[in-house]
């Protein structure tokens, strides 16, 4: 019983882009006609069973004419034969060298029905290995694993709806579109679906259909806190402020824990110029953080902007150092709390400030004059 294992990295083999692999010659050489048992991980305790296969051909070759064959190691998904090689040398233990014999094995992915050894379930394989990609941020290898997942099952309300998240996030806005409507199809009345075609929407500039799709969200679920933050983000967006105000005002009652939800509103209180309820929101914001993992540090970033604009200085240089705290080396920070110094008349802190940025970003015209004028005054 032959076996093959891949790695689980390898997703052209599961999407049926691949459908050959080189080994190292056995001691009974695969021919034409044997059946495959191909695994994932086949040594370790993440073992898979993944599919069976035939071989529809092999062919015999030496290592010497693997070593520096580029063109064959790119037809194997590698980057060039060097790393092709490393692959080898980890797949045999290091134990390779060039009087060794290969085999280039062609096979062809049997149906499940017509498997000889134990079924899978393999629509729920490949999901689960997609789902795994799309969370650790692979999503060009992820979309590919949803992809195969809905050949086998197009009508999977999961499945399109995690495939329109996936092309979302690789900018595909008009496929990500397409992916939510085929679930709609389905499930009409589905409001995680219809908020995630807004998104979509909205990321795609189409600003009249995304409210559209949260407005039939919204009258379907108008007490859901993601429907509302999102319908409350498109209107600051179209620029309804007045709008936008009162849906994160009505979420705030839901779902007041939520720093987010403050921060969002003090933002939007800040656009508006209503700088002190901003701060009163981004003070919120703080409040409910459980730790200092959840602050925002951008929105404590705005709140000394308002404070500026207040002319509250000692309170601005607060925030910035807040933030600053969270985000060390953020060159927006850094440049906002050498401006209050200046203000406050500490230059020599000021400088010490602006230096920190013209060490990240040394072409930094602000901080350049600003620490001019500082040292003028010194």
């Amino acid at each position: 019983m032959p076996i093959l294992s891949f790695s689980s990295n390898d997703i052209d083999v599961i999407t049926g882009k691949k459908r050959r692999t080189i080994r190292k010659l056995w001691k009974t050489p695969l021919k034409k006609g044997d059946r495959l048992y191909c695994y994932w991980n086949l040594v370790s305790k993440e073992k898979m069973k993944i599919f069976e296969a035939i071989v529809t051909d092999v062919e015999d070759i030496d290592f010497e004419d693997i070593i520096g064959n580029d063109e064959l190691a790119r037809e194997e998904g590698f980057n060039d034969s060097k790393d092709m090689l490393r692959e080898f040398k980890k797949m045999y233990g290091g134990r390779v060298d060039a009087s060794d014999k290969f085999q280039i094995i062609y096979f062809e992915k049997l149906d499940i029905d017509d498997w000889k050894g134990d079924k899978i379930d393999e629509k729920s394989m490949i999901t689960k290995r997609a789902d795994i990609l799309f969370d650790s941020g692979k999503f060009d290898k992820s979309t590919m694993c949803y992809d195969a997942a809905l050949r086998i099952d197009p009508h999977d309300v999961y499945l399109l709806n995690k495939q329109g998240d996936n092309l979302s996030r690789l900018g595909k806005f008009d496929e990500a579109i397409e992916c939510y409507d085929k679930a709609l199809e389905l499930e009409p009345d589905n409001i995680y679906i219809l908020n995630n075609k807004a998104i979509a929407l909205l990321n795609a500039g189409d600003f009249e259909a995304a409210l559209k799709s949260s407005t039939i969200a919204y009258n379907y679920s108008p007490s859901s806190p993601i429907v509302l933050y999102w319908r409350g983000f498109i209107l600051e967006i179209m620029g309804e402020y007045d709008k936008a105000l009162k849906v994160y005002d009505k979420l705030i009652v839901i779902d007041s824990e939520n720093p987010q939800v403050w921060n969002s509103r003090g933002n939007l209180l800040t656009d508006m110029g209503r700088l002190e309820e901003a701060i009163e929101s981004f003070d919120r914001a703080v409040e409910v953080c459980l730790d200092d993992s959840e602050m925002d540090a951008n929105a404590i970033n705005r709140m000394g902007n308002a404070y500026i604009d207040l002319g509250k200085l000692d309170e601005a240089l607060d925030c910035f150092n807040t933030a600053i705290s969270l985000e060390q080396y953020n060159i927006d920070f850094l440049l906002n709390k050498g401006v209050v110094l200046m203000e406050l008349g500490q230059y020599e802190d000021a400088v010490d400030s602006f230096n920190k940025v013209l060490l990240r970003d040394p072409d930094n015209e602000d901080a350049f004059f600003l620490k001019e004028e500082c040292l003028d005054n010194l």
